[in-house]
């Protein structure tokens, strides 16, 4: 074999299935794995490229099905921070994607630069992104790193046919939510998203999403959601889930499954059981999760989610009719209010993302600490500190349990993923604290859960970040080590691999991921990013 680009020798071999490791040489020529042969029977001289990789483990690179790399790949394609913990496909979607423009969602990058940096060019291009594909087209020929995929975001969807209204659609309204669906299907997507305690996800009715999933199914697609509640109402929203499922025939996907807040802790164990029992009837559902006791969301998420409403939710908070209404609703303990307030503690709230100067005293402070600072009551800090940034505040919530964190990854039916998007630190450590999902993720579960721990063997911890998730995604030709798969390949160490980042110092790089390859072109060699970019739009069953 003369036409090897890529020799790969002497590594422990994991394909990605759950198969036990063995030893073989992994060929890579052009885009694509040529072969996975027997150990040292490839003459060195027919390869241009040897690497020697005795002690490594080569695998197939990490699907991640919740990126949030959206706006971070439009301002930085090399998504440093997720490639070098091994992740070679971004699968974005959740809450919100830039396209398709129209209806009523006309300028889709609103709210976004302020909140998550400049994005130039994008900003100004977006509203021209008609169609749902027409994003990812611009991302792969601006140039990525790696391939790029998404979901449809159903707030987008909602925002297409409603705007920020609250209430039930009519028929009109669902007719362009099924056609703008079915388009986005043929156009690529996995499915539909619903973030369902942000608005405008949260105003959508059980019914309406039903309607929506059917068009899905029929592409194949999945349903992919955070559900209503990951706290005291868990169960409810568990059984919504399990019924948008029954009801439209979607295969069903739970994102960051998690029970949020310490009173609820005990109620995983039943989750599991639901999910599990759910599955042996004849439903497909599954779920992923990251390996983090902390959450990762907008200080906005605090409060009710109809401050929304219309669109106007700064505007709303400075309207004093409305700021009682929410003060109201966020002490009263009879209330129906199910926010991150109440299931986390205001200790356990530490808001990070400040942009102004006098805000910066206040970062790695607990919102019960910054009350206290400013001598008010912690709803007003709230509202205050949101008005006067204008934007959602990035902040992380101390909520779960590491036993629960344990039992959920050792669940079959779980995947790997990050909730997070792709930065390089050099640029991203300006702008201020931030949760280390996005630079440890992957890293952390090879390196903590399977090293030390001894919870996951290196061959379920690589099939739940690898072919799990590309089977789940009926992406036919990436998430296994074989002849004629797309040459998506990482080798690491498997004694030093680790994720370096913490929450008080997150802006830290994982390290022991040596070599990472995307579509047959080296993205890190040796555990430095190399600056390519050949990642490519990667399309869903419907395409």
């Amino acid at each position: 074999m003369s036409n090897i680009d890529t020799l790969i020798r002497g590594a422990k071999v994991i394909d990605g299935t759950g198969n036990p490791w063995k030893y073989g040489d992994v060929l890579i020529s052009g885009d694509k794995i040529l072969d996975i042969a027997a150990p040292g029977s490839t003459p060195v001289e027919n390869a241009a490229n040897v690497i020697e990789a005795d002690g490594m483990i080569v695998c197939p690179g990490f699907i991640d099905i919740q990126s949030h790399s959206i706006v971070p790949l439009m301002r930085d394609g090399r998504c440093v921070s997720k490639i070098t913990q091994g992740v070679t496909t971004e699968i974005m979607g959740e809450g919100w994607t830039p396209a398709p423009a129209g209806g009523r969602f006309v300028d889709p990058m609103s709210g976004r630069l302020l909140a998550d940096g400049d994005v130039g060019q994008w900003a100004e291009v977006a509203p021209g992104w008609t169609r749902f594909r027409h994003w990812l087209e611009a991302m792969e020929e601006f140039g990525v790193s790696p391939n790029v995929g998404s979901y449809l975001a159903g707030g987008t969807l909602r925002q297409y046919a409603r705007g920020m209204d609250m209430g039930e659609s009519n028929e009109e309204e669902l007719d362009v939510m099924r056609k703008v669906m079915a388009e986005a299907m043929e156009d690529g997507a996995f499915g539909v998203t619903y973030a369902l305690i942000y608005p405008p996800d949260n105003f959508v009715s059980t019914d309406e999403i039903v309607e929506v999933c059917k068009v899905v199914a029929q592409y194949n697609g999945t349903y992919i959601t955070h559900m209503r509640s990951e706290s005291d109402k868990i169960l409810d929203g568990l059984a919504e889930t399990i019924e948008i499922g029954d009801r439209s025939g979607a295969a069903v996907e739970v994102y960051h499954l998690k029970a949020s807040g310490q009173s609820c802790w005990h109620l995983m164990p039943e989750v599991i059981q639901r999910i599990t029992d759910a599955r042996a009837r004849g439903l497909d559902i599954t779920s992923d999760m990251y390996p983090y006791v902390a959450s990762g969301t907008g200080f906005a998420s605090i409060l009710p989610t109809w401050v929304a409403e219309g669109g106007k939710f700064y505007e709303n908070l400075a309207d004093e009719s409305i700021r009682e209404r929410i003060r109201q609703e966020l002490t009263d303990p009879n209330s129906d209010y199910d926010g991150q307030a109440r299931s986390a503690g205001i200790e356990n709230i530490m808001p990070v993302g400040f942009r102004l100067p006098e805000h910066q005293q206040y970062i790695g402070k607990r919102l019960n600490e910054i009350a206290e600072m400013r001598g008010e009551h912690w709803v007003e800090t709230v509202m205050d500190l949101l008005l006067a940034e204008k934007q959602r505040i990035s902040t992380i919530y101390f909520k779960m349990s590491e036993e629960n964190v344990r039992l959920q990854l050792q669940q079959p039916w779980i995947k790997v993923s990050s909730d997070a998007g792709g930065v390089d630190p050099e640029w991203a450590e300006a702008e201020g604290p931030t949760h280390p999902r996005g630079y440890g993720t992957f890293t952390r579960v090879l390196g903590k859960y399977v090293r030390e721990e001894g919870i996951l063997s290196w061959e379920e911890a690589i099939r739940k970040s690898t072919s799990s998730v590309a089977d789940r995604l009926s992406i036919t030709d990436r998430g296994t080590l074989r002849a004629g798969m797309m040459a998506d390949v990482v080798i690491f160490d498997p004694e030093t691999v680790t994720d370096n980042a913490t929450f008080e110092d997150p802006h830290k790089l994982s390290t022991g991921i040596e070599h990472v390859f995307v579509n047959g072109t080296a993205v890190v060699t040796g555990g430095i990013h190399t600056g390519a970019t050949p990642g490519r739009f990667v399309k869903g069953p419907g395409a």
